[in-house]
């Protein structure tokens, strides 16, 4: 199995574009520059010694030494070797609500953020059971199967933002139908399902997906992040706030109503997320730990062989072959006269 150990490192590769878009940006001015003094063809060969070769070379050289030296930090690992870990728990399967309302920032720095802040706090918490991960906006999906290797589930959390689901909404119904097919359809105990949104603008049929799953023995226990008053929506476009079509800034707010029913439905129990995310996971790991466990075994890699310095070596040896080649043409030497015997 291959993994990065800093998974959270690879957003760096953006920078890549940017630096691509610099270097277009910079060969556009310069062929505009020489355009405005005249012939491209006549002015470049007053430039003695300019090589676009050689501009370009420079360019890729450090382009790929970034490439390498980012994948060298995020420390892409393999499994070495492999354990039949046996531990006595619950099956955990957490629903995190990804739509673009959870970018809100009464809760801070945003819900997003905060709801990740609590489900790492709660895998500290929950070290013997298995978990795994369902996402959802206007639909949902399995994102990580029940697994009790966390240090993978970390890795799957790490990279969850609303740009996963293109289609926009707040399908907890569906979400909780994606999260009881994950489970063990055999069992009908030790199931537990902590399903965390806004709850804004929900399906009609989440009540009964939630009846339906908890018929299946799964307990439905919600987490509700926002407020109540609601907050405006960041529009990355414009920097500002969402306007709607008439112009007003929408707000995005807390339906805890409906995430009370949902977890009434689902005999579990409610939670409103704030700052504060301590009191939540106590909260949730004391219900979980109330349930009944079960034993169960699960093959999992756990030595992990690093990779990081073959990439590094690659990205300093690419900066030194950058360094040392030079930004003009070198001249040739001219030969001089023969003597006149």
């Amino acid at each position: 199995m291959l993994r990065f150990q800093h998974s959270e490192y690879l957003w760096a590769l953006t920078l890549l574009l940017v630096l691509q878009l610099a270097f277009l940006a910079v060969s556009w001015w310069k062929r505009r520059s020489i355009k405005r003094i005249g012939d491209p063809a006549l002015v470049e060969k007053l430039f003695t010694g300019y090589s676009r070769k050689l501009f370009v070379l420079k360019f890729f050289l450090i382009f790929f030494a970034f490439f390498f030296g980012v994948v060298g930090l995020a420390n892409l690992q393999k499994g070495s070797r492999m354990e039949k870990i046996t531990r006595k728990g619950v099956d955990v399967m957490i629903a995190l609500d990804v739509s673009k309302s959870m970018l809100a920032t009464d809760v801070q720095p945003d819900r997003l953020t905060r709801a990740k802040q609590l489900i790492t706090k709660l895998m500290d918490k929950l070290e013997n059971d298995r978990i795994g991960l369902v996402v959802f906006a206007g639909n949902s999906y399995l994102q990580m199967p029940l697994t009790i290797d966390y240090s993978a589930a970390r890795m799957y959390l790490s990279t969850v933002s609303p740009d996963m689901i293109p289609t926009q909404g707040t399908a907890i119904g569906q979400a909780i139908q994606t999260s009881d097919d994950a489970f063990n359809k055999k069992e009908r105990k030790h199931k537990a399902l902590i399903l965390i949104s806004d709850g804004e603008d929900h399906d009609e049929t989440a009540i009964q997906k939630t009846r339906a799953a908890f018929d299946n023995g799964v307990v439905v226990n919600t987490i509700g992040i926002g407020s109540t008053t609601g907050s405006p929506l960041p529009d990355p476009e414009t920097g500002g706030y969402k306007k709607d079509r008439e112009g007003n800034t929408v707000v995005s707010k807390l339906n805890e109503a409906e995430l009370k029913s949902i977890a009434y439905a689902g005999h579990g129990i409610y939670e409103h997320l704030d700052n504060n995310t301590d009191d939540v996971v106590n909260s949730l790991a004391a219900k979980i730990d109330s349930m009944e466990q079960k034993e169960f075994g699960e093959n999992i890699f756990t030595d992990y062989n690093s990779y990081f310095q073959y990439f590094l070596g690659i990205a300093l040896a690419l900066l030194l072959i950058e360094f040392f080649i030079p930004e003009v043409r070198r001249k040739k030497k001219e030969e001089l006269p023969s003597s006149v015997a």
